[in-house]
């Protein structure tokens, strides 16, 4: 309402008390339905302290210290029950719940009450000077007797026929020196409090102001757009109005016109320090109130907005339509919390004490866990992920991707040179020229290829292994999290297991390709053969042949000339060094001694030499000379022996290689040892690829698949062990009893809601929200999940059917 609507109305007087007292009573069935049910909630959730995460609808009362705050609470009940003082009085958030009682007029009782929720057994404290004195008790208990600060909520009711329906939270005040114990940054803390509570979107908040201060700078209307930017949430309350500065008032204030709030001001009146000295009662000072609007012009036509009984109801009408609209996903809420708790106390199970209980309940586990186990092998497990491979289609990816990709990506011949082939092949004809290839070199090259296949396939063994445990691992459920002895067992038992089936699959592993090595089959029908691989051979060869260069005839010629010139001169001094020598030549290539002296006797008598020789002379004279030259001669031969030295020859290396430069012949060779190995690889690698993935899933896989649930049995299900197994952690204990605690209150809660009279339409019922709940309302009482009546025939798969039936609204296995 804007100044000109308010100065256009006709003046009205404020409400008189009586006036008071009637819209108090019409406005009383606002929220006789609705706060109630908020105040009783407030209570159960009270029970978790700092764990509950529903917030609950409240108004929170916010303003500096000595802003009247106290007050307007004490104008609202109507009695004085808070603690007064010059310094800090409120210490402790204080969540006052005021629950409107029958009069005496209308067949209830005058009486008024309070009472405190730390207090045992509802006791009821009529006196409020000893309501005051255990707020500062209980203040004191927790922060101390020297103006400390403590963020733990104390609980106060207060029943009365004159208060409307409506709970507040009085917050400390905010301030800006410490005194006292207070730690330096205690404005920090207050405002840290203070937020913490009118953050929630829940949360109204009433900012308290005095009217002698400037309410731009008002630390409460601050604080409160800080949660509440837009001033949506916000109820201004200016007290004090009484000690204004005379001409003056707070008419645009009250209006909205400085600083503007949706939900508007109301202007209160308190009472002076002398007032609360003299003892005079607050229905005195309500009635001063009145009388003082009534005596200032400025503010008739401001009905609505003056006075504490205008500010209960307008707390009471706002609180309710707050609630109202905060109740549809205040129901949803504590709902989802409640299943969720449900489904976290069921993780938790039921304590068993009985032999037969704990046996039942083992044997449940271990049927359970080896269900998981083939579930996820074979693809039919309920939590299938869809944002990755997991369980037996990792296997299969390891098969198909990993192992036969790499081994098909493997050439047989990419370690092998060809100087390798031709000394293997060179090898193979021992100290003769082979005249054609052997066979040999492919044998022994072949099987070195398929030895290269063992370790892959190895590997491909252990990569099954690895996920075998890592689902073993998967399969453990939430339930096993209570007994760390069973569930450590349990994988001790299943690791042993995989491994003793990983030793008979390396193993037929190695068997495998063993054989592979033992018989080459040259007569596979797959395999290209000799006379296919010589063909080949001979092609490519062939196609691949370089042509020399063509030598000039005239080059050749004169080449050939040369050649047989210096052979001829080198024969020539060969033989006649020969001679001259004696048979001893100075050349490698020379004919020997021996040689040389057979010579001359093989012409019987005839020992012409030179000239003579060649035309066969037969003069005496020649005689007599030949034999003084030969003397001669054979003196200059004996001289010559003694300066020669013996021939010797090299010593052949360590490591002997083949030349370099092969011959065509060679290179058809190894074209032919390459085409062999190519072919008989592939079919080797193409059993290899077949066989290995098939050892591994008879003697790993399906083997521990078959037989999981059997070993389980010997190895822990023995009486002696049960004890011991189903051992419970304390950590669990606690959970399952916070759990329990949780949901009981949880149960209330909804429950309690259901006691609102509201419309259909006002509240979304979700169907299978309601049918979730439904489940768990009556869980505490209900038998347990695990209980000795689930019968186990002697047929596992009989009795996983029948346990599957009854466990399909459960999430888990």
């Amino acid at each position: 309402m804007s100044v000109e609507e308010v100065t256009a109305d006709t003046p009205q007087p404020p409400p008189s008390s009586t006036t008071a007292t009637a819209a108090s009573s019409n406005a009383a069935p606002l929220g006789s339905s609705v706060i109630p049910i908020v105040n009783k909630l407030q209570d159960i959730f009270a029970q978790l302290g700092s764990q509950s995460s529903i917030e609950l609808p409240q108004v929170a009362v916010v303003g500096s210290q000595s802003s009247g705050k106290s007050s307007v609470l004490e104008a609202l009940v109507g009695r004085d029950f808070l603690p007064r003082g010059n310094d800090i009085c409120t210490r402790r958030p204080l969540v006052l719940q005021l629950l409107q009682t029958k009069s005496k007029s209308n067949g209830g009782s005058d009486d008024e009450w309070g009472e405190f929720l730390h207090l045992p057994n509802n006791h009821r404290i009529y006196d409020f000077s000893e309501i005051r004195r255990e707020i500062e008790a209980e203040t004191n208990r927790l922060a101390g007797e020297n103006k400390g600060v403590s963020a733990k909520q104390i609980r106060l009711k207060i029943y009365s026929p004159n208060v409307l329906d409506i709970t507040l939270v009085d917050l400390p005040g905010i301030t800006k020196v410490p005194v006292g114990d207070q730690p330096t940054d205690i404005e920090a803390q207050i405002r840290t409090m203070i937020l913490s509570y009118i953050k929630q979107p829940s949360c109204l908040i009433l900012a308290v102001t005095p009217a002698n201060s400037d309410l731009a700078n008002s630390d409460a209307l601050q604080v409160a757009r800080t949660a509440d930017p837009d001033c949506h949430r916000t109820i201004g309350v200016i007290t004090k109005l009484d000690i204004m500065d005379k001409g003056t008032d707070a008419r645009n204030l009250l209006a909205g016109n400085v600083v503007p709030l949706r939900l508007g001001y109301v202007g209160v009146v308190n009472r002076c320090q002398e007032d609360i000295l003299l003892n005079r009662s607050v229905k005195e000072a309500l009635r001063a109130e009145e009388k003082f609007f009534q005596s200032r012009p400025a503010y008739h036509g401001l009905a609505d907005r003056l006075g504490v009984p205008q500010l209960a109801k307008k707390l009471n009408q706002i609180l309710v339509q707050h609630i109202k609209a905060l109740l549809p996903d205040l129901k949803s809420r504590i709902s989802n919390a409640l299943v969720a708790t449900a489904k976290e106390h069921q993780s938790y199970g039921d304590i068993t004490e009985s032999s037969a209980g704990q046996g039942a309940l083992l044997l449940n586990f271990l049927s359970k866990y080896c269900e998981a186990y083939s579930s996820l092998l074979e693809g039919k497990s309920e939590e299938m992920s869809t944002s990755e491979l997991s369980g037996g289609a990792r296997i299969h990816y390891i098969f198909q991707s990993i192992f036969v990709k790499s081994l098909e990506e493997v050439d047989p011949c990419e370690d092998l040179t060809d100087d390798d082939i031709r000394t293997a092949i060179q090898n193979a004809t021992g100290p003769r020229s082979a005249l054609f290839v052997p066979d040999v070199p492919f044998q022994v090259l072949v099987r070195r290829q398929i030895s290269r296949l063992l370790d892959p396939s190895l590997q491909c063994a252990r990569f099954i292994f690895d996920e075998l445990v890592k689902i073993s691992h998967r399969c453990m459920m939430s339930e096993l999290q209570r007994f760390p002895v069973l569930r450590k067992r349990m994988d001790e038992v299943i690791g042993d297991f995989l491994r003793e089936g990983l030793e008979p699959s390396e193993a037929m592993i190695g068997d495998i390709i063993d054989m592979e090595m033992d018989y080459i089959n040259t007569s596979h029908p797959n395999f290209i053969g000799g006379a296919k691989a010589v063909e080949a051979a001979m092609e490519h060869v062939k196609s691949s042949r370089i042509p020399n260069p063509v030598a000039r005839p005239k080059d050749t010629v004169e080449a050939e000339r040369t050649s047989s010139s210096s052979s001829a001169s080198q024969v020539k001094s060969r033989s006649f060094l020969g001679r001259q020598a004696n048979g001893i030549a100075t050349d490698q290539g020379v004919v020997s001694a021996d040689a040389e002296k057979a010579a001359p006797t093989a012409n019987g008598n005839d020992s012409r030499w030179g000239l003579p020789s060649i035309f066969r002379g037969s003069d005496s004279r020649a005689v007599t000379k030949e034999n003084f030259l030969n003397k001669q001669l054979s003196e200059t031969v004996e001289e010559m022996s003694q300066n020669l030295s013996m021939i010797h020859l090299k010593e052949p290396p360590a490591v002997l290689r083949p030349v370099e430069t092969h011959s065509e012949q060679q290179a058809v060779e190894i074209k032919i040892t390459k085409l062999l190995l190519n072919s008989y690889y592939d079919i080797v690698r193409k059993n290899i690829e077949d066989s290995v993935p098939k050892a591994i899933m008879h003697f790993l896989v399906n083997h521990t698949k078959r037989e999981l649930h059997n070993v389980f049995i010997k190895k822990l299900y023995r009486e002696n062990l049960f004890e011991e197994m189903l051992q419970e952690t304390d950590e669990i204990a606690v959970k399952r009893k916070r759990t329990q605690e949780t949901l009981h209150i949880l149960q209330q809660a909804y429950r309690t809601l259901d006691e609102l009279p509201l419309e259909a339409e006002s509240v979304s019922n979700r169907g299978t929200e309601t049918a979730d709940v439904s489940k768990h309302l009556n869980l505490l009482t209900s038998s347990s999940k695990y209980t000795t009546s689930n019968s186990y025939t002697a047929s596992p798969g009989t009795g996983r059917r029948s346990r599957r039936a009854g466990d399909q609204h459960q999430n888990g296995y």
